[in-house]
């Protein structure tokens, strides 16, 4: 019997200050003329939710563990090239995965007339379905006063059968 594994994943990225000016990358797209995030690598709030799913559903740690700040060859790295090695190592470590569902909440960008982009770009980065939704927190919070973005990831696994 396969017995599924779920894990929880989340990441929240506040935009980079005005002297550091940096491209925004959201689900593994670049989005021309909008601010960017700050972070150690490209700060894909959507990306880096996604791979901390997978690890915690297969019980691997988070992205800290495996490409935290003290890893310099992760500087400035992309979030889709992050979501392909975290499901690399998913399963080497012996899991398939089933699918990963990312909850982006910011006011900007407005993400719904890419998300099919976004999608795919994602999807095969971690040669698996990715799912992406975004909400507004109708200007409440963080989110709301445009200081940041957070996304939330569900991510499905299980063990490859022998």
């Amino acid at each position: 019997m396969i017995i599924p594994r779920t894990g929880i994943g989340v990441d929240v990225h506040a935009f980079a200050p005005d002297d550091a000016p940096r491209p925004l990358w959201l689900g593994g797209l670049r989005w021309e003329g909008e601010r960017g995030l700050a972070g150690h690598s490209d700060a894909d709030a959507v990306a880096h939710a996604a791979a901390n799913a997978l690890f915690s559903a297969a019980g691997l740690g988070d992205l800290g563990t495996h490409f935290g700040t003290d890893r310099p060859e992760y500087a400035g790295a992309s979030g889709v090239t992050l979501l392909a090695e975290a499901a690399r190592i998913v399963r080497g470590a012996g899991f398939e995965i089933g699918n990963v569902a990312v909850q982006l909440v910011c006011q900007r960008p407005k993400f719904s007339p890419r998300r099919a982009e976004s999608e795919r770009v994602l999807s095969e980065a971690a040669a698996a379905p990715v799912g992406v939704t975004a909400a507004t927190t109708d200007h409440l919070g963080f989110t709301g006063r445009r200081e940041g973005v957070a996304a939330i990831a569900t991510a499905l696994v299980y063990v490859r059968p022998e």
